[in-house]
């Protein structure tokens, strides 16, 4: 047995990421590749495996504490330790000794035994399927580590880095940007190498190339930045007028805000190291050009039909008066504050929705006399079970019921097509501290009233704790906003893109109506559909409203 350090491996480009769990304490036994700890980035949540089998000795972090690649995370008695540690300790000595050289010859039969081609795929990386390649950072030739970032792919709600599962050589490459891949997709053929013949071989292929100094100082540094495999030419200034071929400098993160605000990165100067492109310089572009004192390639042309394709791309609108710049401290006190994580995301996103989505909102009210009664029953019978059921759970179930009946309420475009969909995946909008969030209740047809409402009480208390995963928050078909534990009446809810409509409901109240006879008292429920007029017409949209507040007033017809 021999102590070993534990430290962050590759993690994609992330630095100073928050832990938020660990999973391990001194004196637990973990296996190779289980989980220590969660950390959270601004965009995701990510469990740190164990690079070897042991007992924990030590934890060398704790919650709050921000790690990066190379972040020591605790100390292990590994099994059969002392068997393999002298092998990378002899490396480094081999390679340091001249006389060592001439032995070369003798040793390579031995290399070539340890070494195998092997075939690196894409691993599970969640509720994802075909997702595209936006960036590449190897190439043939290239010497890698185990868990170096291979490629970014990006999904509709985040970019991931896909690390690579051998270290060696990288002999063939099989994907390049704007390609689709998926679980087991084939990324690369690796000539994969013990860690002894690695670790001699690798500054061999430096001098046969000129294009390969940058991948040999690599190999033979142990800094953590230098496998990052990215572009490093600094970026030229802003220049409409030239193409650049060149992928812009930026990490995920800071393409797809560059995105969301309809910027094109390969017109923007980065400041950060080597020309990286910042957040502070997507934001600065934006200032310029809605100031005047910029104009983006698009915007040079003045052409009327790339104009429509930019505001349909969800980019800057020509024409429109800059954005007033206003010094409020004039007219009195002020403070300023940063706008939180999510709703930066979400504020583009539903500007986006907004103005790429012909909305219409039809407005009905629901009699829910009965079912509330029938609530309240079923929550005293079941008081036991620690479940509470909710009027969003009925609604939940009322409106898989409409969806059935009206199938183009559960599509999306796609282009000019119409995708109708077989599954029913129901989002509903979490109020939390930091802003809304949407979980996904998957297979809502197939699960009763009790089991959504304790899947909705689980999922909104891990979008409150900041826990959702993507696999969470992708997939809905339909979303339901409902305000009924705060107030209004009627509302127009944004369209969930790629959803096609979206129910808001607000607070119940007491109304008198009319039975024939007299005005009996009931309660009665707002409802708020809004619906993408390119995919649903105005019938459609009222038989809809009809239907569900026919669902919700008996729910007995949910059986029908």
């Amino acid at each position: 047995m021999a102590l070993v350090e534990v430290k962050v491996p590759d993690i994609g480009d992330f630095k100073d990421v928050e832990i938020i769990e660990l999973l391990v304490k001194p004196g637990d036994t973990v296996k190779a590749e289980q989980s220590l700890l969660t950390v959270e980035s601004d965009k995701a949540s990510m469990e740190i495996p164990s690079s070897h089998a042991g007992v924990v000795k030590e934890l060398k972090v704790k919650l709050g504490d921000k790690i990066s690649e190379g972040t020591l995370l605790l100390t292990l008695e590994a099994e059969g330790g002392a068997a393999a540690a002298p092998a990378p300790a002899s490396a480094p000595a081999a390679a340091a000794q001249p006389a060592a050289r001439p032995e070369a010859p003798k040793g390579a039969p031995a290399a070539s035994a340890e070494s195998a081609l092997v075939d690196v795929v894409v691993p599970d990386i969640g509720d994802f399927d075909e997702v595209a390649v936006i960036e590449v950072f190897i190439k043939p030739g290239d010497s890698i580590k185990a868990e170096q970032s291979l490629i970014t792919v990006e999904s509709d709600k985040a970019s991931m880095e896909i690390p690579s599962s051998h270290a060696g050589v990288v002999k063939d490459l099989k994907v390049k940007v704007g390609d689709k891949v998926k679980k087991g997709s084939l990324i690369a053929t690796v000539q994969a190498s013990g860690a002894a013949p690695a670790a001699a071989a690798a500054p061999a292929p430096a001098p046969v190339s000129a294009s390969a100094p940058a991948p040999a100082a690599a190999s033979a540094a142990p800094s953590p930045a230098a496998d990052k495999g990215v572009p490093t030419a600094a970026l030229p200034a802003h220049e409409p007028a030239v193409l650049k071929t060149d992928l812009p400098h930026a990490s995920p993160s800071i393409r797809k805000f560059a995105r969301e605000l309809g910027v094109p990165l390969e017109e923007v100067k980065g400041s950060g190291p080597k020309g990286r492109i910042t957040q502070d310089d997507v934001q600065g572009f934006v200032k310029s050009v809605m100031a005047g004192g910029l104009q983006t390639r698009a915007q040079a042309a003045k052409a009327p039909a790339g104009a429509a394709a930019g505001a349909a791309a969800g980019g800057s609108f020509p024409g429109l008066l800059p954005w007033p710049q206003v010094d409020f401290t004039k007219f009195g006190p002020v403070e300023r504050k940063d706008l939180s994580r999510i709703k930066k995301i979400s504020g583009a996103n539903l500007h986006r929705n907004w103005v790429l989505i012909p909305h219409v909102t039809n407005h009905d009210d629901a009699d829910i006399t009965d079912l509330e009664a029938f609530r309240v029953q079923l929550n005293k019978e079941n008081e036991k079970s620690g479940v509470k059921v909710t009027m969003l759970a009925f609604l939940i179930k009322a409106c898989v019921a409409a969806l059935k009946k009206f199938p183009e309420f559960n599509a999306s475009l796609d282009g000019e097509q119409l995708v109708l969909k077989q599954y029913f995946h129901i989002g509903f909008a979490a109020d939390t501290p930091n802003g809304l969030m949407v979980p996904v209740i998957r297979d809502a047809d197939k699960k009763g009233i009790l089991q959504i409402s304790k899947e909705m009480s689980e999922l909104a208390a891990k979008a409150r704790d900041g826990k959702l995963g993507p696999a969470e928050m992708t997939g809905g078909c339909f979303s339901i906003s409902s305000l009924g534990g705060i107030g209004g009446t009627y509302f127009t809810p944004i369209i969930n893109a790629p959803e096609v409509a979206i129910l808001g409901v607000c607070k119940s109240a007491t109304r008198p109506v009319w039975d024939g006879k007299a005005f009996q008292p009931r309660l009665i429920l707002p409802l708020s559909l809004s619906w993408d007029h390119r995919v649903i017409d105005g019938a459609a949209a009222a038989r809809f409203n009809t239907y569900l507040a026919q669902l919700l007033g008996d729910f007995r017809r949910i059986l029908l």
